[in-house]
């Protein structure tokens, strides 16, 4: 499948198996596995989504690229882009998911569901 992102990336392509184990061994050498449930997991990504929207609530639709924003407005959208895909990870490790390859398996499922029209 080709990308259809038009704008070049700046960095490396990091695995989620790496995010995977960096954020576990965070939260591990702090002790905060205790707190790591999946339902304590889950509650934080919400409010990190809830964050995540906070900062395109008022924008209205804006363009790919975002050519429009200022470089501070950039950066803390990677920040919370970044806060909830660490949950996320985290939440998939905790329950013993394979995100990677499930997210490999629901795209195969929605290209059947979803097939190409003439």
């Amino acid at each position: 499948m080709e990308s259809q992102n038009k704008f070049p990336r700046k960095f490396k392509d990091v695995s989620l198996e790496e995010l995977r184990d960096k954020v576990a061994e965070f939260a591990k050498v702090r002790n905060w596995d205790q707190y790591h449930s999946p339902r304590n997991l889950l509650l934080a990504l919400v409010g990190e989504v809830g964050e995540l929207s906070e900062i395109f609530q008022w924008k209205g639709e804006v363009e790919r690229g975002l050519p429009n924003w200022s470089s501070d407005d950039k950066k803390h959208l990677e920040e919370e882009i970044s806060d909830v895909l660490l949950y996320l990870v985290q939440l998939a490790d905790v329950c013993g998911l394979d995100l990677g390859q499930a997210a490999l398996s629901k795209i195969v499922k929605n290209a059947q569901k979803y097939p190409l029209r003439d």
